[in-house]
């Protein structure tokens, strides 16, 4: 009985194994609407197995757009189009879900391959941030958040909340990881405040907290929702694991259900111990410390790797990114290596290994 493919079950919702897609930015709309690209990137991974398959960052609102290539859920068009996209994910046995996010100061970037802050020429947009401090030297200076920015900003997750509802998801994840605008209030190394949302650690988790609270309340009771951290800066004086136990314990009293482990981000320079299967570490002691489930991420790429990180109680499942990306039908062969008894799709059957 392999644990890898072991039904799970957060609220009334069961995956089907706790294989999941993680989010990746595809840097593939037009004004923020996903097409035949995204339906055939997410739907083949549905079809590969996966227990959940999630969109990539998606912009609440213009202004909160990684690049101007972005996904984005702050219209009615939008959620119009992300609808033959979900339910397609679920037609083939998965979970849809999506990720909400706004860049905050990595707002503004160029997501054609260049990198980089955009030029006024190629249509650069004024950032925000909880303090206006750049990402790095030669990026924009963010426009520090005022209340209305605040409250909009607050408003905005809420309506792409609904909107995703609207769509047919059945699971929501809040980004406040890998240097983005949640991130970068929860961070005392991007978050220079002296207001009720800067400074201590309660005030620099307000508004990440009542953008969970606020969301929680308008999303169904039946469908679980997760949140995205940077467990760690990687950096001195930074956001560390003992500050994400305390924003887990907070995020778990308001009825939110896993904790998606990931890290860094926050700073260009800071110094990642990269290995296979290095933030496992974190989902395993907030999962233990705060008793909440959690998703491990982070070059997880074999299938007994997979196996083990579920089998030994570290996470409740595991994020795929670039693995996916290399073979979407990673579920299928990874059942096949543990011996796991799975249902093919009727299509490729033929294919299936009898042995």
């Amino acid at each position: 009985m392999s644990h890898l493919f072991a039904p799970f079950t957060l609220r009334t919702l069961t995956f089907k194994n706790r294989i999941f897609v993680s989010p990746m930015c595809q840097y593939a709309c037009v004004d923020g609407l996903p097409n035949e690209w995204h339906k055939v990137h997410l739907g083949s991974r549905a079809v590969g197995g996966a227990g959940l398959v999630m969109v990539e960052a998606t912009a609440v609102s213009p202004e909160g757009r990684i690049s101007p290539q972005d996904c984005g859920l702050w219209s009615d068009l939008q959620a119009d189009a992300f609808a033959p996209i979900a339910a397609f994910i679920k037609q083939q046995g998965a979970v849809p879900a999506i990720q909400l996010a706004h860049a905050g100061r990595k707002a503004s970037t160029d997501g054609t391959g260049r990198g980089g802050p955009l030029t006024s020429e190629e249509g650069a947009w004024t950032t925000l941030a909880p303090s206006a401090l750049p990402f790095q030297s030669g990026w924009h200076s963010p426009k520090a958040m005022d209340k209305p920015d605040i409250q909009k900003v607050i408003d905005d997750f809420v309506k792409a909340a609904q909107r995703s509802l609207k769509a047919g998801f059945e699971v929501i994840e809040l980004h406040m990881a890998h240097g983005y605008l949640l991130h970068q209030f929860l961070s005392p190394l991007s978050n220079q405040r002296t207001d009720e949302y800067g400074g201590s650690l309660e005030n620099r988790l307000r508004l990440p907290l009542e953008i969970a609270k606020q969301t929680r309340a308008i999303w169904p009771d039946k469908w679980p929702m997760f949140v995205r951290i940077s467990a760690t800066d990687w950096a001195e004086k930074g956001w560390d694991l003992e500050q994400s136990l305390v924003l887990s314990r907070e995020l778990k009293k308001m009825g939110i259900d896993l904790i998606d482990c990931s890290s860094g981000g926050l700073l260009p320079d800071a110094k990642i111990p990269i290995a296979p299967g290095y933030q496992v570490p974190f989902a395993e002691v907030i999962k233990k410390e705060v008793g909440i489930a959690t998703g491990a991420v982070g070059l997880i790429t074999e299938a007994k790797q997979a196996e083990a990180i579920i089998a030994k109680g570290q996470a409740d499942g595991v994020f795929l990114a670039r693995a996916m990306l290399r073979h979407p039908y990673w579920a299928l062969d990874a059942a096949h290596e543990l011996g796991a008894a799975i249902v093919w799709p009727k299509q490729y059957l033929r294919a299936k290994p009898s042995f």
